[in-house]
C-alpha cells in the first residue's frame, strides 16, 4: 500500500488514501516518486477540461527512483533517477519515422491502461500516464527517463512538463534568435520557463503580459525587461516597446480564446504566434480572412515543446548545471499530498507559478 491522492469524480476534490500497485509486468517501471510539480493540465484533467478516465492519480511532471524493472526493460535500472515523462514516443509510428516525436501515435497510450486499484480493487488510472501525485507509481520504460545523479530531484521534477513545455517552445519551435522581440502572454511555470528560455536565446526585448499585477516581480525575475498587465491596450504597449510593429513571436500559455488573441495582436505583420497553452475543445478563436491575409503572421500549435526527450533532455540539464537556466526559482511553494487541492486553488487564482509537491 502507497498513498497518493485520487480524483474519483471529475469536478471533485481529490482524495488522499492508500492504493496498492502491482509488481511492474514486462516493459513497465515502478518508480518511488521523489517529488512532482503541479500543473495546470492537472486542474483541467481534474475538472474534464481535458480528456481523463477514472478513477484517477493526477500528476504528470515528476522525477524519482526506480525500484523494480519488468521483463524487457534495459534503459533503466533499480535504483536510476528519473524524469517521468507524460509523452514518450514510441519511436516506431509515422510521425516518430518523420522526426516528430512529440506528436506520436502512441504517446498516450498509458493513461488509458489502469496501474493501480483501490483498497476495494477498483482500478485506477495514471493521470497522463505518469500519476505522480502519490508515493510511488509504475510507467512505461519509455516514460522513464534517466538522469544524472548530480540533478537535485525536486529540480527535476518541474523539467518534466514546464520547463520541457517552456524551453522548448523558444528553442525549437519557434527557433527564437538573437535580438528578436517576444511577447509571454500568461506567466505561469510554462510561461516563466518561456522567459528564461528567451533570455538564454538573447531575445529582447521580452515582454511579460498576464492578468495579474502580482506576478511582475517573478517575471521579471526569470527574465522578462518589461511587464504589462493585460487590459484592451495590451497590444498597443507591446508595439510602443517594439518600435511600433509589435513583437517578432509571441508565446501564448493560457489556451484562452482571449489570450490567443491578444498575442496575436501583439506580434507584428509577418511574426509568429506560438500557441503553447492547452485550452478546451469548446474554446473558439475567430480570425477574419483578411487579417489572417493582411498580417502574413504563421500560428503553430506547440506540443510538449516539440522536444524529442532523448535531445532535450541533456541540452536542458546541461543548461541548469551551468546556472543558465534556474529551475529552483520556479517553485514558489511545497506541500505535501494533502496540499494539491490548495495547489489547484492558488492556479485558479493565478497566484504564484509552480507548488511542488514533496513525497
Amino acid at each position: 500500500m502507497v498513498r497518493a491522492a485520487v480524483l474519483t469524480e471529475q469536478g471533485k476534490p481529490m482524495q488522499v488514501t492508500d492504493i496498492t500497485l502491482p509488481a511492474p509486468g514486462p516493459g513497465r517501471v515502478k518508480v518511488k516518486v521523489v517529488a512532482a510539480g503541479v500543473c495546470h493540465s492537472d486542474l483541467s484533467l481534474s475538472n474534464g477540461t481535458l480528456r481523463q478516465p477514472i478513477p484517477a492519480v493526477l500528476g504528470h511532471e515528476g522525477a524519482g527512483i526506480v525500484l523494480e524493472v519488468g521483463e524487457g526493460v534495459t534503459n533503466v535500472a533499480p535504483g536510476d533517477h528519473v524524469l517521468l515523462n507524460w509523452a514518450p514516443p514510441c519511436r516506431e509510428c509515422w510521425f516518430c519515422g518523420e522526426g516528430e516525436p512529440w506528436l506520436c501515435e502512441r504517446a498516450a497510450d498509458a493513461a488509458e491502461i489502469p496501474h493501480a486499484e483501490l483498497a476495494d480493487g477498483t482500478a485506477l488510472y495514471p493521470g497522463l500516464g505518469c500519476g505522480a501525485f502519490a508515493e510511488e507509481t509504475i510507467v512505461p520504460a519509455r516514460g522513464a527517463v534517466k538522469i544524472p545523479d548530480d540533478i537535485p530531484l525536486e529540480q527535476a521534477a518541474v523539467l518534466g512538463c514546464a520547463v520541457l513545455t517552456g524551453a522548448g517552445a523558444v528553442f525549437n519551435t519557434a527557433a527564437v534568435r538573437p535580438g528578436q522581440s517576444v511577447v509571454v502572454v500568461g506567466v505561469g511555470g510554462v510561461g516563466l520557463s518561456v522567459l528564461q528560455a528567451a533570455k538564454i536565446a538573447g531575445a529582447g526585448p521580452i515582454i511579460a503580459v498576464d492578468t495579474s499585477e502580482a506576478k511582475r516581480d517573478l517575471a521579471l525575475a526569470q527574465g522578462a525587461t518589461d511587464f504589462i498587465v493585460s487590459d484592451d491596450t495590451t497590444a498597443k504597449a507591446v508595439r510602443k516597446l517594439t518600435e511600433g510593429r509589435g513583437a517578432d513571436i509571441a508565446f501564448e500559455c493560457v489556451g484562452h480564446p482571449a489570450a490567443i488573441r491578444t498575442a496575436w495582436s501583439s506580434s507584428r505583420r509577418g511574426g509568429h504566434l506560438v500557441v503553447v497553452g492547452v485550452g478546451s475543445a469548446k474554446a473558439k478563436v475567430e480570425f477574419s480572412a483578411l487579417e489572417l491575409y493582411y498580417f502574413g503572421r504563421k500560428v503553430s500549435g506547440c506540443v510538449f515543446g516539440s522536444i524529442d526527450p532523448d535531445v532535450d533532455v541533456p541540452r536542458l540539464l546541461d543548461l541548469v548545471r551551468s546556472g543558465q537556466l534556474d529551475v529552483s526559482s520556479l517553485v514558489t511553494s511545497t506541500t505535501g499530498l494533502d496540499g494539491i487541492e490548495g495547489a489547484f486553488e492558488d492556479m485558479r487564482s493565478g497566484r504564484g507559478a509552480r507548488t511542488l509537491v514533496r513525497l
